[in-house]
Parts: C-alpha cells; sequence; structure tokens
C-alpha cells in the first residue's frame, strides 16, 4: 500500500489547544481507518514542522480525503508527499535500465 508523509504544522487554533493534541491524534487515526487508510506513525517535532505524520493509504485519492478531513477541523495546515519504500525505489530504479 502507498506511503504518504504529512506534515504538518498547527494553527492558531490548533496551538492554543495544544494539550488536546493526543487525542486529536488518536481521532486522526480513527478518521483514516474510517476512510480506508491507516495511520502508522506520528511525531511531535521541533523545527519547521509541529508534528509528523506517516499514513498508508491504497490510492491518492484515499490519502487526500484522510488529510482533507485532519485539515478541515481547522487545528492544522498540512503538507503531504508520496513516499516510496526501499523495494519500490528499486522498481522505479529497474524501469531506468535500458
Amino acid at each position: 500500500m502507498p506511503t504518504y508523509i504529512a506534515l504538518l504544522n498547527w494553527t492558531d487554533q490548533g496551538i492554543r489547544a495544544y494539550k488536546e493534541t493526543p487525542e486529536r491524534a488518536e481521532a486522526f487515526a480513527a478518521a483514516t481507518q474510517k476512510v480506508g487508510a491507516k495511520l502508522l506513525n506520528i511525531h511531535w517535532t521541533v523545527g519547521p514542522y509541529d508534528v509528523v505524520a506517516v499514513v498508508d493509504a491504497p490510492d491518492d485519492e484515499t490519502a487526500s480525503a484522510a488529510v482533507l478531513q485532519l485539515g478541515g477541523a481547522g487545528n492544522v495546515r498540512t503538507t503531504t508527499m508520496r513516499a516510496f519504500g526501499r523495494d519500490e525505489m528499486e522498481r522505479i530504479i529497474a524501469k531506468t535500465a535500458g
């Protein structure tokens, strides 16, 4: 299943309610399952992003639905990227052989 990395920054609303972030993470995990995805990991970070989430989803549409629900709550803004594991990268490289 494809993996997606979501880089999250708290909004003003989200930072005001920072004490609720563990509960919001649990709610995000439940919401991802409802749309057919899975929250693999979530990390609170120091630096340009406040949180990093790793999500598996069957396709881009499902991943987008998961992060749209997350962003729609108003606590974070998201930047999401498709990530490739080692096996996937080896298949990509194999396609370049000519």
